[in-house]
């Protein structure tokens, strides 16, 4: 028996929802919400089903966060939006807010958001008001750890945080500059967690830090494994340990392992999905020959299993960013990705078909799943 799920979209011009049935076989689309407005991020709160937040880059207003209490019916501006201080050692000043994530289970309204150029802001009022960590973003190796500039092609980013569900304390940090930090103090101290991840843009390719550490995701069966999808290969980690096994090696030769997201199977351990992207160049990053497929291990990465029924045989140039690419918790699992193209493709039966459900959207940037 599955549950209505609804997607929640951010563009290039807007955002969007579509909401399912219960056998999520049918689908509307709701929307546009502040078209035009570039949202980065738009994520539902799972400890109230009510609160939702969008990271969004408004002509009149900058960067900001938007913010419902009563499930998008209604929005409101954060009093208080993500910001460094004025005289900011760095020069830093917040182009962007790019990613959002709800905080601990026993935190209500705390949540975190990273930012671009690289920094990390809490919240403790649901998304009002924003402070600065200064442990990160004051942190002796913040110049070197997270430059404000380079990066990706629309600037530099900490792109993720992760919140280990046992410990609020326990937290996980992807950017592209510094690959994975970890903390063990909420945010005091930091570190990086990056053994064996390779490097190949730089001069030393096993670096301690300097990695793009594109999307990090916990096991939710088994939160001391780690997947990641990094500029340079799919890796896993398996905690207490340090070293990160490259399992994207397994991966056929002429698909490569690179690519944005990975998204873990919610009750398999062993098993995850990535979107691959053609790595050849510097800048293609399309599905490999035009023939988008997902790639999906059972095996914790032993090996691999193209999964394409449904998606275009050929001349399908999807291009899926970091944030697009989901899972939901229903059960058979349900996957959906958004494309740069304006489409939304969804898997109700865990990969083995996939289906259209919405075109002709502007430039997706995220997709996330949530209870309906």
């Amino acid at each position: 028996m599955t549950d209505a799920i609804q997607l929640l979209v951010g563009t290039r011009k807007g955002a969007w929802v579509l909401k399912s049935d219960a056998e999520r076989r049918t689908w509307r689309v709701e929307g546009p919400k502040f078209l035009g407005q570039i949202i980065n991020h738009f994520v539902a709160d799972p400890r109230d089903g009510k609160t939702m937040l969008m990271a969004a880059s408004t002509g009149h207003l900058g960067p900001t966060i938007l913010r419902s209490t009563d499930g998008g019916a209604t929005w409101t501006e954060a009093k208080t939006p993500p910001a460094f201080p004025k005289g900011d050692k760095l020069g830093r000043a917040v182009n962007h807010t790019f990613w959002l994530e709800p905080g601990h289970a026993d935190e209500p309204g705390v949540w975190w958001a990273g930012v671009s150029p690289p920094g990390l802001f809490r919240s403790g009022d649901g998304g009002q008001t924003w402070e600065g960590v200064s442990g990160l973003n004051d942190h002796p190796m913040v110049a070197q750890w997270l430059p404000p500039d380079g990066g990706t092609p629309d600037g530099a980013i900490l792109n993720q945080v992760v919140v280990d569900p046992r410990d609020a304390r326990h937290m996980y940090l992807a950017s592209c500059s510094a690959g994975v930090l970890e903390t063990h103090d909420q945010g005091q101290t930091w570190r990086p967690l990056n053994k064996n991840v390779r490097c190949d843009f730089l001069p030393d390719p096993y670096p301690e830090f300097g990695q793009d550490s594109h999307y990090i995701a916990l096991a939710p069966s088994n939160p001391d494994r780690l997947w990641q999808q990094n500029h340079c290969g799919i890796y896993r980690l398996d905690r207490p340990g340090e070293t990160w096994d490259r399992i994207g090696e397994a991966m056929p030769r002429e698909i490569g392992d690179i690519g944005f997201t990975i998204v873990p199977h919610p009750r398999s351990a062993e098993t995850a999905y990535v979107f691959p992207m053609d790595g050849t160049d510097v800048w293609p990053r399309v599905s490999p020959g035009g023939r988008p497929a997902v790639y999906r291990t059972a095996d914790a990465g032993r090996s691999w299993t193209r999964q394409d029924r449904g998606f275009p045989a050929e001349q399908g140039w999807f291009t899926v960013k970091r944030q697009a690419f989901c899972g939901d918790q229903a059960d058979p699992f349900g996957l959906y990705l958004g494309t740069t193209g304006g489409e939304v493709w969804m898997s109700g039966d865990e990969g083995e078909s996939f289906r259209q459900i919405a075109a002709h959207l502007p430039e997706i940037y995220s997709v996330v799943a949530a209870p309906l």
